[in-house]
């Protein structure tokens, strides 16, 4: 790890942003996470708040829209617009399936039109939305990634990450949690390509998560990789949330593998960026046990743009599940990216 080098922000620079520094602090501390990765600031100012009669809270996706601005998803079935510099809502609409029933709504990305690609973890699927929230279409699914006993995927644990890489031809989606079968380690990530203007089934890749932990979000990078946000819970210590940098150049299409094994495939490359309990806690106080009071359930990820030197924005948002010992908090970060 590098080593941690303090840094003087003003305070009314970082409340202008909507971001939070620690009270009656003159200079932030030391920002460092690891040799990779700054937590720059933190803001809890959604938390346990309403916009339009709609509790703004259960964020488990971040996207930036056309114009700037954020979206961000509630697995409640709601999509609010976030102003790009408060970070407060300004607009909410309803989400809905065909048959006008709610989703477990997970993942989000929005295509070059606008239109927003919203996964539903319970099927799962992935439904086009207009900016309004009226569904076009949905794509298609493998037969595998589906639901038991429809699939051999488990209830809760499907599509919890959706990215679009650049230029809007590839859309990826990861899985939470191994198939039924696979080894216990492995998860699937499953890519559409863009053909004459619709989204048709691609490659499929195995990627190795940690143990006990699961794929929470992925992100393109803009160079074709991919960050990817994996993340646990241990009742008494709190959440572990850990950053990777994914490579899925050379890695083994294994749409057609029923039992996925590592000793049979090359897997995406994986490079670690980041453990974020080692980020300093810039004052922030928890709800519950956490090994660092920063840490919550952090489901959503984007990447806002780049920061002087190279780095990547990248802003995350914790889930807070609608519950009194969990928060909604933002978290900015600064993220460098090793070379290929």
């Amino acid at each position: 790890m590098a080593s941690r080098t303090a840094v003087t922000l003003a305070a009314g620079a970082l409340l202008a942003c909507g971001l939070a520094a620690p009270a009656a602090a003159s200079a932030a501390p030391a920002r460092s996470c690891s040799s990779w990765v700054n937590i720059e600031s933190f803001s809890d100012a959604l938390d346990k708040t309403t916009f339009d009669n709609t509790f703004v809270g259960n964020l488990s996706a971040l996207a930036v829209d056309r114009n700037g601005d954020l979206t961000a998803l509630s697995d409640r079935s709601a999509l609010f617009t976030l102003d790009r510099r408060t970070k407060q809502p300004t607009r909410v609409v309803p989400l809905a399936d065909a048959n006008g029933q709610a989703l477990d709504s997970e993942g989000l990305a929005i295509d070059r039109d606008g239109t927003r690609l919203v996964t539903s973890e319970v099927e799962p699927s992935i439904g086009r939305y207009t900016p309004d929230s009226t569904l076009l279409d949905r794509l298609p699914v493998p037969d595998s990634l589906r639901v038991a006993p429809a699939g051999r995927a488990t209830t809760n644990a499907t599509f919890e990450g959706l990215t679009l890489q650049p230029g809007g031809r590839t859309l990826v989606a990861s899985m939470e949690q191994p198939l039924s079968g696979d080894q216990a380690d492995l998860v699937r990530f499953q890519t559409w390509e863009r053909t004459r203007g619709e989204f048709a089934l691609a490659a499929q890749y195995g990627y190795r998560v940690d143990v006990g932990l699961g794929v929470a979000e992925v992100t393109a990078t803009g160079d074709g990789r991919l960050l990817v946000l994996e993340r646990g819970f241990t009742a008494g210590v709190g959440n572990t949330i850990r950053l990777y940098l994914a490579d899925p150049r050379g890695a083994t299409d294994v749409s057609g593998v029923d039992t996925l094994s590592a000793q049979d495939v090359r897997l995406v490359r994986k490079t670690p960026l980041a453990d974020l309990e080692d980020c300093p806690s810039l004052g922030a106080t928890a709800k519950q046990p956490q090994l660092n009071p920063l840490l919550d359930n952090i489901e959503g990820m984007a990447v806002l743009g780049t920061a002087p030197g190279g780095r990547l924005r990248v802003l995350l948002v914790s889930d807070d599940n609608q519950s009194a010992t969990q928060i909604t908090r933002l978290y900015s970060l600064s993220v460098a990216l090793p070379r290929r």
